[in-house]
């Protein structure tokens, strides 16, 4: 595709681009950076947009792609600064703040050692905190499989935990009451 051909297919997408965008993200600004983050990213796979039979469909999917990717990132919040808000409300004693982050990092290695599509899921809907909907949009997958995945993950994450704390302490099954 060359530059003329550019700006007669592509380019008159971008107000439709921006309304999307602006409504998805509720902010002018975010909405203004991701359409130039997709005209950028179609900009340099021009080569491939001839063999794209619907060219502003194509970019409204990368659109809606790239607001989710936003989205996300402004969700995610690491497991040490929750600990530190939850030590903060709750003010525990030392060996629970210990404790805690220790826990927390047995259950992070646990879920990297799940299964692909349970890891997922899991990452998904309890660590990024989305909607099923979003899980549905991102992974392709319909509700009950994204559900029965969740489920096993959860399952095998909480078994391996208790496996692993399975010491007989009473502080150690509440610690990972209060995780699942």
């Amino acid at each position: 595709m060359v530059a003329n051909d550019f700006k007669t297919k592509v380019l008159p997408v971008s107000k439709k681009m921006l309304r999307y965008a602006c409504s998805m993200l509720h902010s002018d600004d975010e909405g203004h950076d991701i359409v130039q983050d997709v005209f950028l990213k179609l900009w340099q796979k021009r080569a491939e947009l001839d063999n794209i039979d619907n060219i502003e469909a194509y970019a409204m999917r990368m659109t809606h792609n790239r607001c989710l990717d936003v989205i996300k990132s402004n969700r995610r919040v690491s497991m040490e600064n929750e600990n530190k808000i939850n030590f903060k409300q709750a003010d525990p004693d030392v060996s629970l703040k210990i404790e805690l982050s220790e826990s927390a990092e047995i259950v992070r290695k646990l879920i990297k050692r799940l299964p692909e599509g349970q890891r997922t899921v899991m990452e998904l809907r309890d660590i990024d905190q989305m909607s099923y909907e979003e899980i549905i949009k991102i992974t392709n997958l319909n509700i009950n499989t994204i559900r029965v995945n969740l489920s096993r993950a959860r399952k095998k994450v909480r078994d391996e935990f208790l496996k692993f704390n399975s010491d007989g302490k009473e502080r150690g099954k509440t610690i990972a009451t209060a995780l699942f």
